[in-house]
């Protein structure tokens, strides 16, 4: 079934590896009220292991990748909702050529290009895009390939039509992919492709990304897009402008410092009263990467002032610990994430840290999903600006 319901435009907006994994199923139906803001329910399913790994992993895909960060018609307002893969991965389903065919994808602000595994490369995954069932597609004959944080994937270049809710593109380039041996977990994840929403400079297409051709189109109230995160329920991604269901205050607006990744200005980062880093000046949220990621330096002084240990690379604290909020300074203003905030995972006494070191070549930061989760983020393509806001609801836990 395939169920769409619209209300009127509103005007304001890697592959995991997990001990037991909460995947979504979305059921399909349709029925159709006056206005614009399309939905699709969703429900969950549970599946066990993948890979034998623990459920603290990280998922990397856009900015942490490319940053080399691997640990070792008239206007309308669309809304998409995204399945919530246990709280580290966000996806939804898109539909590729004519006929439309279903295809499920996670939504990454962290790269640009928009790819779908082909057969070959679905390794017996009941989803999966047939280019000879389409009778718009277009073979461009142009080689693919992206480095993630978990691995590489690799294809070809194609033109179909793609069609988001009932947002639809003709003719726009995207790739097939046929080799994703080099991603850790694909066979046992729910999604079959990624779709990138970063700026078109750092797309491996020469042609229009997804963001760009629907900007470009007019179909779109206003050039924006807006996440909402659901923790352990369905999250929502809003093209066209944000829902106000899901947004708890005002938006502070910070400008985009580089119109690659959504990259802005770190004032500072705080730990309570107690501690305050200044020395990296930028942050880049990234829907595609599940934790918060920081230079090794950073973050093992703030995990140290809180007396938190490391588990495979994650930090871990006792549950009885009262700690003060990290907070991060963007556009003059504190965005703070309390302990509960940032724990992932409970483990006996103990509780896991969605917080991650790892160093690259330049400082930065990585907001991730964690971040995400607790702030509604609103990605204003036209203006290169985000907005952040307190998110309706919502905590981090497994």
């Amino acid at each position: 079934q395939h169920r769409l319901s619209f209300s009127l435009p509103i005007a304001s907006p890697a592959m995991a590896m997990l001990s037991t994994l909460a995947f979504a199923v979305a059921t399909l139906s349709t029925s159709a009220a006056a206005g614009g803001l399309l939905r699709v329910p969703i429900s969950k399913l549970h599946v066990q292991k993948v890979d034998g790994q623990s459920r603290g992993a990280q998922i990397m895909l856009g900015a942490a990748a490319q940053l080399g960060m691997a640990p070792h018609t008239a206007p309308t307002t669309q809304d998409v909702l995204s399945k919530n893969q246990y709280n580290s991965a966000y996806y939804g389903e898109i539909d590729v050529g004519t006929p439309g065919q279903p295809v499920t994808v996670i939504f990454d602000t962290g790269s640009s290009d928009l790819w779908v595994a082909v057969a070959r490369g679905a390794h017996g995954k009941g989803l999966y895009f047939d280019g000879d069932s389409s009778t718009t597609h277009h073979s461009l004959h142009e080689p693919f390939h992206i480095r993630y944080g978990s691995g590489d994937v690799s294809g070809m270049f194609c033109e179909d039509t793609v069609a988001v809710g009932q947002l639809m593109l003709p003719n726009l380039t995207f790739a097939l992919v046929s080799n994703t041996s080099g991603i850790n977990g694909w066979d046992g994840s729910p999604y079959n492709g990624i779709l990138g929403l970063g700026f078109d400079s750092i797309a491996k297409s020469s042609g229009q990304t997804l963001m760009s051709a629907l900007v470009a189109s007019g179909q779109l109230e206003r050039p924006v897009f807006g996440f909402y995160l659901g923790d352990n329920s369905p999250g929502e991604l809003v093209f066209g402008g944000v829902d106000p269901a899901h947004v708890a205050s005002d938006f502070t607006w910070v400008n985009v410092t580089l119109p690659t990744w959504w990259a802005v200005g770190l004032d500072s980062i705080k730990l309570g009263d107690d501690l305050t880093l200044s020395a990296t000046s930028t942050a880049i949220v990234d829907s595609g990467t599940s934790l918060i990621v920081g230079p090794t330096g950073e973050v093992v002084a703030l995990m140290a002032m809180i007396g938190a240990e490391t588990i495979q690379g994650l930090y871990v604290v006792s549950c009885a610990a009262i700690l003060p909020d990290l907070s991060f300074i963007l556009g003059g203003k504190a965005f703070a994430l309390s302990m509960e905030d940032l724990v992932i995972q409970k483990m006996g006494g103990f509780c896991m840290l969605g917080i991650q070191a790892i160093d690259i070549g330049m400082p930065l930061w990585i907001l991730g999903d964690v971040f995400m989760r607790k702030y509604y983020v609103q990605f204003d393509w036209g203006q290169e600006r985000l907005g952040f806001a307190l998110a309706a609801s919502g905590n981090n836990l497994i």
